[in-house]
């Protein structure tokens, strides 16, 4: 008896132990997010690391060894064969990929998670080693600056089985169609899942599902909800953009003639600059002699028709008073020389000289154009317009400046990227690029109207310095900052509340910490200060999710879920129903925190401290459908549903959530049955 107690206590150890080497900024993350899950932490690095980001590590450490990771002895020193995993976070690739080696030749069942950024070789390494994982943290945080560039309308997009899916925050106006009509509740459909509610008064929680589904829609309220986003949205935000953009071209092009007006046409030419303006007024120019010259001809010689006087003009302009004369002959008059008023014949000398002068100016201005696109051809961005207003400017082009830029190209979202040296990019073609040091690029790239700007170079210091500069270029920009130090991220964000500070190492140590435990990590965005996280489960036997119901599954862990497939290789499917009871090899996407991912791991499902009380049933059919409709949401057995309904008033034994109370009394009443939620602590 006391050999299986030890058995079964060396098992548990196994279970929460893990091993971190490499305590640069990585790795001392790593270790606090997994005592955050209740591990039992072990780390190796060659040297005492050089600051301690993380105050109380060494206090959080069960054991802590200076030495080679990829040396056998040092790992057994450090409890390798006991490890459920080891994150292998060090700054070198090499020494990570020779560590998993060791590692695994000590440990076959070790689960490896690995810092590396050789995307196909960690393919080919995951399928021979097996129970293998690597990410890059500037691949795992480019998406999350990318979402944040966006605004507060768009937090996050994802793929899953084909389709895509994107996560908004929307502040509810006047004149919506939700407002002072639906409530919460009406806004969970089968391409949508309400996250997160707050009114103007109050703050979005930390948490999802704590709103009332009965609460209607106010203008002012703020709503997260992720939804379907291929099934009708696009479209109509596509042909609401052509809208505006015919709007702001009447708007810039034809205003009204007033003071107003024509500080408009002011405004754009001086952005536009001289080149334009210069081009402009030669165009008007000859546009205005064009249509007079028509006007005079026409009227003078009235049997010709308005085609030919048109016609005869442009000759003028374009140099042809010879050609005019000396060939073109009017209805009314065999020689128009001889027979032309004389005012009338030096007014189409005059059309030929001025035609001469502003049609040569134009030309000149476009060979000049076409000679400036040829040298600059090669030029990263220089063939791209810059864009006028709400675009997102990228400060930085490094390897995470890149893939922002590749994300927000995909989400077609415009934007402009400034570097202080030029770069060879396979993105540079597709956006304009300013290569200039940063003070100076950020009076070139209309920051005013700018939606956001995101500072993501490799220095904190100076992303702080360039986000301050832009803000008070700008203070109404959106302004993302990229950090290192968890410490100083957070005092960054305390002191500049208008910004979104991210910082690298503590979003990737979520995603390393997460995917340890056995997750797999789709994807991740930023919300309400705190990183959410699309995580993959495939449920096997012993898992804290077999045999729960998805309503469990929200309201118990926190998560909301996104995706299910049973095991029998059904279609997945999107935005399930939360009736769906969880069972071995069934396949399940999640949106998480990291709070909930730690719950799901301890298996530590939320109390359930509500009832429902049936009072009434108003017909025989509701009798039969309302038991059939508890027995549904509830869980519970058919028989004691049945039983419950033929003794009313009655309450149902069985404890829920609120959200799940609040939807079973919903369904009730719509099937004719009176029922309301009651707290269990009032009977």
């Amino acid at each position: 008896m006391e050999n299986t107690h030890q058995s079964l206590h060396s098992s548990q150890t196994k279970l929460h132990r893990f091993l971190v080497c490499g305590l640069g900024s990585l790795g001392q993350q790593c270790v606090a997010v997994l005592k955050e899950y209740g591990a039992i932490v072990s780390a190796i690095d060659l040297v005492p690391p050089s600051s301690w980001e993380v105050s109380n590590l060494q206090e959080l450490l069960e054991e802590f060894l200076i030495g080679d990771c990829c040396q056998a002895n040092i790992l057994e020193q450090a409890g390798i064969r006991q490890c459920r995993a080891v994150l292998l976070v060090t700054s070198d690739e090499g020494v990570n990929i020779e560590a998993a080696f060791a590692a695994r030749l000590l440990n076959p069942q070790v689960r490896l998670v690995v810092r590396s950024d050789k995307q196909n070789l960690n393919k080919l390494l995951s399928e021979n080693l097996g129970n293998f994982v690597a990410f890059e943290p500037t691949q795992l945080t480019a998406s999350a600056f990318a979402f944040a560039a966006l605004g507060n309308e768009n937090l996050g997009y994802f793929h899953l089985e084909g389709r895509k899916l994107r996560v908004v925050k929307h502040q509810i106006k006047n004149d919506d169609f939700w407002c002072n009509k639906w409530q919460l509740h009406q806004l969970n459909t089968s391409f949508r899942r309400v996250l997160n509610y707050a009114t103007p008064s109050s703050k979005l929680p930390l948490q999802f599902y704590e709103w009332e589904g009965e609460t209607t829609l106010r203008s002012g309220d703020t709503i997260v909800y992720i939804e379907v986003a291929d099934l009708f949205p696009l479209e109509q935000r596509s042909a609401i953009q052509s809208r505006s953009i015919l709007q702001q071209l009447w708007q810039e092009f034809i205003p009204s003639l007033s003071w107003k007006g024509l500080k408009q046409i002011g405004d754009y030419l001086r952005w536009n600059g001289r080149t334009v303006r210069v081009a402009i007024i030669c165009g008007m120019t000859v546009i205005f002699l064009w249509c007079g010259g028509t006007i005079l001809y026409t009227l003078n010689y009235p049997t010709s028709t308005m085609v030919e006087a048109f016609y005869a003009t442009a000759v003028l302009l374009l140099g042809g008073y010879g050609d005019l004369f000396g060939s073109v002959k009017f209805k009314t008059q065999p020689e128009p020389a001889q027979y032309m008023p004389g005012w009338l014949r030096l007014l189409s000398l005059g059309l030929t000289l001025a035609g001469t002068a502003f049609v040569g100016v134009l030309y000149a201005l476009l060979t000049e154009k076409l000679l400036s696109s040829k040298f600059q051809f090669l030029l990263p961005g220089a063939r791209t317009p810059k864009p006028r207003q709400d675009h997102v400017v990228l400060i930085g082009l490094n390897r995470v400046g890149r893939q922002i830029a590749t994300l927000l190209l995909e989400l077609k979202q415009p934007l402009i990227a400034v570097t202080p040296t030029a770069v060879d990019t396979n993105i540079s073609p597709k956006i304009p690029v300013v290569v200039d040091n940063f003070a100076a690029a950020l009076t070139k790239v209309n920051i005013a109207r700018a939606k956001s700007v995101v500072v993501v170079t490799d220095d904190e210091m100076e992303n702080l310095e360039i986000s301050l500069m832009a803000h008070s270029f700008n203070p109404d920009t959106g302004l993302v900052i990229r950090t290192y130090n968890r410490q100083f991220s957070e005092r960054i964000a305390q002191l500049f509340s208008y910004a979104q500070v991210l910082c690298t190492s503590a979003l990737s140590a979520e995603v390393f910490a997460a995917a340890a435990f056995g997750e797999n990590i789709l994807g991740l965005f930023h919300l309400n200060n705190q990183t959410i996280q699309l995580v993959e489960y495939a449920v096997e036997d012993g898992d804290t999710l077999n045999g729960l119901m998805l309503s469990d599954v929200a309201y118990g862990y926190g998560a909301v879920p996104i995706l299910y497939q049973k095991a029998s290789k059904s279609p997945p499917k999107l935005m399930p129903a939360y009736e769906t009871t969880v069972a071995v090899g069934d396949r399940l996407v999640v949106l998480a925190t990291t709070s909930s991912l730690q719950c799901i791991e301890r298996g530590q499902l939320a109390p359930r401290n509500w009832q429902v009380l049936v009072e009434k049933a108003f017909t025989n059919d509701a009798i039969f459908d309302g038991a059939n409709e508890i027995s549904v949401i509830s869980g519970c057995n058919i028989s004691t549903a049945r039983q419950l309904m033929k003794n009313l008033p009655a309450v149902l034994p069985n404890p829920l959530y609120k959200q799940q109370a609040q939807r079973l009394v919903f369904k009730l009443n719509k099937l004719r049955v009176m029922a309301r939620v009651i707290p269990i602590e009032s009977r």
